[in-house]
């Protein structure tokens, strides 16, 4: 399935909300959606039990970061938020990098790709959240 074709069976509900705009919300709700199948493989195979429960685990976090950090009222909140997502990101990358033995070459690659993707693009929301919440700092402190 391509990414355009499961943001069709997406509920509209979630697709008519602003969060929906969010380019890294949208590729990690993705990635969270394929783990479910990989880890079906990860668990066929004991020595990957745990990889299987850890990389769900990673996956599942980074929207729910994104998510909540996105309702944040603040920059300095919404950054720090954006970090977790970065962070369950990065993990997730390193697991499927280790399931590659079990995981076929083709599906292994396109999930480290999507989460290098996913990587770039919260490390550019981090900084322009710390980039605001200095640049508001600095617009108070002169009033």
């Amino acid at each position: 399935m391509t990414r355009e074709q499961w943001e069709e069976t997406v509920p509209t509900s979630i697709r008519e909300d602003p969060l929906w705009k969010m380019e890294a919300y949208r590729i990690g709700l993705f990635l969270s959606d394929l783990v479910w199948a990989d880890a079906g493989k990860l668990l066929r195979e004991p020595r990957t039990f745990s990889i299987a429960d850890q990389i769900c685990r990673a996956c599942g976090k980074i929207s729910a970061c994104v998510a909540e950090g996105y309702s944040r009222g603040t920059g300095k909140d919404r950054a720090r938020f954006y970090e977790y997502a970065l962070g369950s990101t990065r993990e997730a990358r390193d697991w499927y990098y280790k399931s590659r033995f079990v995981l076929k070459e083709k599906v292994t690659q396109h999930r480290i790709d999507l989460a290098t993707q996913l990587i770039r693009l919260l490390v550019r929301m981090v900084a322009n959240e710390r980039r605001r919440n200095r640049r508001l700092g600095a617009e108070s402190a002169l009033d």
